[in-house]
């Protein structure tokens, strides 16, 4: 029995990860949840976004399934998202954006897997005004050699051990000659401890045409922090869009699955919400902890489900008549 930390989240939150608990128990997989808070409606309720008791549960259990927390933008709380990252070190954000034959888009051959690293660079938090009236802001990116082996071995090691071909290092080394000049260089020192992968780079501004343009030619991919958000939404879209999105954040001792998508506050509580991302992600979950057999058989039903495109919300199918609950229902269905 494993025992995992359960965050509904905001908005569409409850909806979609009721679903997904339900999907993992109907396959068979040994979890017993821990219910915690955190976000916009742990702040109503407890007065504090990240609550003691959610990191208390954490720190205990060392694993989270998380739905999606609402971070207001340009003022207020910091983003918890964020914060558990770097508190927890999970230091790699693993998003795999793969075609879906049922969804209808540009490219139908697309699969990619972005490695970003998940607690330094711009997001590191360390932003301030530079004068009383407030209006000069500085925010200073901080990348360290540490940092980066680790995300860059890790890019490596994952895939090696799920049969990839390549790593592709994305960087913006030609500009900022300090930051992603250390970033380039430890790269570009631990790529020959691999040489079964192929090693590529680019600059991060041509990798983003290449990807519109020639997505096929991309494997892993490896980046800081800013620069894999921005790419991680980018293949989203080759594939379908974020609601197709599962991503981990992984660290040494502990791990942090969730939907990547937001919360979705205009049409919660309407049984609209696509639950596919957090129900892949509950697959990467079960993965890690070795419940492969459960994870195939939900990525195999998952895919049927979408790939039918009958009972599926509307997001993926204009014309159907399912929503949350019902597509819900399909996948379970197809478990069996």
């Amino acid at each position: 029995m494993h025992v995992v930390t359960l965050i509904k989240g905001d908005g569409i939150g409850p909806s979609i990860m009721d679903v997904a608990v339900k999907v993992i128990a109907a396959a068979g997989a040994k979890i017993e949840w821990e219910e915690a808070h955190a976000g916009l409606a742990a702040m109503t309720q407890f007065g504090n976004p990240l609550p003691e008791a959610t990191l208390a549960s954490f720190d205990k259990t060392r694993i989270a399934f998380k739905g999606p927390l609402t971070t207001v933008v340009g003022t207020g709380f910091r983003s918890i998202n964020v914060a558990l990252r770097q508190h927890y070190e999970l230091y790699a954000n693993v998003r795999p954006a793969k075609s879906w034959p049922g969804i209808k888009t540009r490219y139908d051959d697309v699969d990619i897997v972005i490695v970003r690293e998940n607690t330094e660079g711009l997001y590191s938090g360390l932003e301030h005004y530079l004068t009383p009236k407030k209006d000069i802001a500085e925010s200073l990116a901080v990348i360290t050699r540490t940092a980066s082996e680790r995300i860059v071995d890790y890019a490596f090691k994952y895939a090696r051990d799920n049969q990839r071909r390549k790593v592709t290092v994305c960087h913006k080394a030609n500009i900022l000659k300090y930051t992603q000049g250390l970033f380039l260089d430890v790269a570009r020192e631990i790529a020959p401890c691999y040489p079964d992968i192929e090693f590529d780079e680019k600059i991060i501004d041509a990798a983003c045409m290449h990807l519109v343009m020639n997505p096929q030619q991309f494997d892993v991919i490896v980046t800081t922090n800013l620069f894999g958000d921005i790419l991680s939404d980018l293949t989203a879209g080759l594939v379908g869009g974020l609601g197709l999105m599962p991503g981990a954040n992984i660290g040494a001792d502990a791990a942090l699955f969730e939907a990547v998508h937001g919360s979705a506050p205009d049409i919660a509580g309407k049984n609209l919400a696509n639950p596919t991302a957090v129900i892949m992600a509950g697959a990467m979950l079960l993965n890690h902890l070795g419940e492969h057999e459960a994870a195939d058989r939900i990525v195999n039903a998952v895919v049927k489900v979408v790939n039918e495109g009958v009972h599926v919300t509307p997001d993926l199918n204009p014309n159907s008549k399912a929503g949350t609950v019902e597509m819900g229902a399909a996948i379970v269905a197809a478990l069996a």
